[in-house]
């Protein structure tokens, strides 16, 4: 229990936290993963779910789901505490570093609000695992290595947040709720493909404005790591907490 109080219960990295989960959700409703999500669901589980109703195949789309997830999971945490160790490495000079890399996430943010060019090009791998449970962890890989440069503003926050952490467990620990705040949608919409679709169509009728409510997250979090305000709010959360106890 103390290794998992130190790896979350502290200010700066509850803060990370929600940051990350939020980060996990606008790459979802994102116009380069949304429209394949159902595509992706129903590989996963086997074959069409429309078809064959949700009601008797909730096992194979959970689990296919799942193991999917478990896929692209294994990829981000791996970036997650790749950065992590390099804040660790690099301590002597994370303050300007993430001053620095705090700027590069404000860039990403505009670019995802489509403010500024971009070059987008998606290099997805050629393997094609077979469907269904068995293929569902290597397409999560295959995924996750596909979709990284499209989801490169979104990643690169929480890789920039796991860089101050300057600890590959914490680091991986963001990763892996940014992969949930991604991964979770997709579950939801294989166990409700009909209303889920409904969704997804509400999100791509409101794309413009969905990017843009991302794009201020985003930037709004380089702009504090850029000015050293995110440091400066991070020690007061980290004040306030350490006056409480945790169940953990």
């Amino acid at each position: 229990m103390s290794v998992l109080q130190d790896l979350v219960a502290t200010g700066p990295m509850l803060a990370a936290v929600a940051v990350a989960a939020l980060a996990g959700l606008v790459s979802f409703v994102s116009p380069c993963v949304l429209p394949v999500v159902p595509g992706y669901v129903s590989y996963v589980a086997g074959g069409p779910l429309l078809d064959e109703g949700v009601a008797t195949r909730r096992r194979p789309v959970v689990a296919g789901t799942a193991l999917f997830i478990l896929g692209f999971a294994s990829v981000f945490v791996a970036y997650g505490a790749l950065f992590g160790g390099l804040g660790a490495t690099l301590q002597s000079s994370q303050a300007v570093l993430t001053r620095v890399l705090g700027v590069v996430v404000v860039v990403m943010g505009l670019v995802f609000a489509g403010w500024l060019p971009r070059s987008q090009r998606q290099l997805l791998p050629r393997l094609r695992p077979r469907s269904g449970l068995v293929g569902a962890p290597l397409m999560g890989v295959t995924f996750g290595l596909g979709w990284t440069p499209c989801l490169g503003p979104t990643l690169a926050t929480v890789q920039t947040l796991a860089f101050t952490e300057a600890s590959a467990g914490r680091g991986a620990v963001l990763a892996g709720v940014y992969a949930a705040g991604l991964g979770l949608p997709f579950i939801a919409v294989g166990l409700g493909m009909r209303r889920a679709l409904t969704a997804t169509d509400w999100a791509r009728r409101h794309t413009v404005g969905i990017k843009r409510a991302g794009a201020v997250i985003l930037i709004t979090t380089g702009l504090l790591l850029a000015t050293g305000v995110w440091d400066h709010l991070m020690r007061g959360l980290q004040s306030t907490i350490s006056g409480y106890t945790t169940v953990l």
